[in-house]
């Protein structure tokens, strides 16, 4: 039961702010265009002030949400675990939000942008180790593509470690690391899956960033 809230908090708070960021540039294009070309500001100026100006309103409401549900849920009762699983969902929405705003920043058509967002999120959510445990080997790089697989991965090594046990049944306990969801995604090399969604941030970013060029 733990595990399928850690997922949904992955999940959920990976692909909320992603669609609301599809929509951040396309609503602007004509706006950028004209106040661009009569030299008013820097695109690296408007780039800034626009991503950075919503982050509190995105920020919030998760924060909200991760300070009700983690305590309803009955996770780890730790302020250090809490603090350190409300960082992980917050880092998730970062990402998540650089994704559509390259993704609306690429087309500049909200219902091509909107459509692309949803694919992805499909892609993601099958990928990301609890619906699907054991991937085709074929598409198994599919995964790593995934934030919310690094996200999901991050909050499961927050809140468990392996000399972890949970009692599996009646008068038997066994090893949190050997639970199967968790077997899947594994417990270690965590400071690589932080890596690897910093990557994506500022990769995702300048992408957008690099595609607002063509709006002239």
């Amino acid at each position: 039961m733990q595990v399928a809230l850690l997922f949904f908090f992955s999940v959920f708070w990976g692909f909320y702010p992603l669609y609301n960021a599809v929509f951040t540039f396309p609503q602007e294009r004509r706006m950028l265009i004209k106040e661009r070309s009569s030299g008013m500001y820097r695109l690296s100026s408007y780039f800034l002030a626009r991503t950075i100006g919503d982050l509190p309103l995105e920020l919030a409401l998760p924060t909200a949400f991760v300070f009700i549900i983690y305590w309803m849920g009955g996770l780890k009762p730790d302020p250090m675990t809490f603090i350190l699983s409300l960082l992980v969902v917050l880092y998730s929405v970062v990402v998540s939000q650089s994704l559509g705003l390259a993704f609306g920043a690429i087309l500049m058509e909200v219902k091509q942008a909107t459509t692309l967002a949803s694919v992805t999120t499909l892609v993601f959510l099958i990928a990301g180790g609890y619906y699907i445990q054991q991937i085709p080997p074929f598409i198994v790089w599919l995964k790593y593509l995934s934030y919310s697989y690094y996200c999901y991965k991050l909050l499961l090594g927050v809140q468990y470690n392996e000399n972890d046990y949970y009692q599996c049944s009646t008068g038997e306990l066994c090893k949190v690391a050997d639970f199967p969801p968790i077997k899947s995604m594994g417990l270690n090399h965590l400071w690589v899956d932080v890596c690897i969604m910093a990557m994506m941030l500022v990769g995702y970013r300048l992408v957008a960033y690099l595609a607002l060029h063509r709006a002239r």
